[in-house]
């Protein structure tokens, strides 16, 4: 077999030819091509990463807020309701204040309600008590009470100052019973009220029946009290007074 070394030859230089023709026609351009792909290709990635970087930090900043967020409703939540607490116990204090404040003048009223029913059945009472003794007393009024009723006021004539016996002393003044004196009664009682007095004012008999029983010298000024009737007064007001 006979090698043809100038075949080789010429076929080795036609594929350095072509290898070179390729890396200056085909290779390189398409290596340059390549390269600013990737150029492009890093610089999107970086600006993606940068976005991506920037996505993260966006995200974890709407996440700590939605958490920040979280967090103050429900501490506003929590205060809202300590608040509602202390609102409902400030209500439920200032209720039983005032519904404490009503029953105690519920009971006020009540007492003073009662005291006054109390006051008005024992004033009643007294009243009704006071015509029953008036009732009974005129059935007794007898000469022995009559003769008593004078040393009543002989003796209470003779115990006033000086200035009240000479009041009693005027023109006017008269002498009140409960029925008519006789003329004998009439004689022996100015003599006694003179020798009293230790004067003789002229005295003018009145009769009174609502006396009951008794005598009283009444002038314009004074009125010497000696009658069941005031006796029956003084007693209602004592017991009224004390109701």
């Amino acid at each position: 077999m006979t090698i043809d070394f100038w075949g080789l030859g010429i076929q080795a230089i036609n594929v350095v030819i072509l290898v070179w023709l390729l890396s200056r026609l085909f290779w390189r351009p398409v290596a340059n091509a390549i390269a600013r792909r990737q150029q492009v290709m890093a610089v999107q990635l970086k600006e993606a990463k940068n976005q991506q970087a920037k996505a993260d930090r966006t995200l974890s900043e709407v996440t700590e807020l939605r958490a920040g967020i979280a967090a103050e409703r429900e501490a506003m939540l929590a205060r809202a309701e300590i608040e509602a607490q202390e609102s409902a116990k400030s209500v439920r204090e200032e209720t039983h204040r005032e519904s404490a404040k009503l029953i105690d003048a519920a009971k006020q009223t009540i007492a003073r309600d009662t005291e006054l029913a109390a006051k008005s059945q024992a004033a009643k009472a007294a009243i009704l008590s006071v015509e029953i003794a008036s009732k009974l007393l005129i059935r007794l009024d007898t000469p022995v009470v009559h003769e008593a009723f004078l040393t009543i006021l002989i003796d209470a004539i003779k115990q006033m100052p000086a200035e009240d016996r000479k009041a009693l002393t005027g023109a006017d003044t008269d002498l009140v019973s409960a029925a008519d004196l006789t003329s004998d009664e009439q004689i022996r009682v100015t003599k006694a009220v003179h020798e009293a007095l230790q004067d003789s004012p002229k005295l003018q008999f009145v009769t009174d029946p609502h006396l009951i029983a008794g005598l009283e010298l009444r002038t314009t000024h004074f009125v010497l009290h000696n009658s069941w009737q005031a006796d029956l007064k003084q007693i209602l007001q004592v017991v009224t007074d004390a109701g």
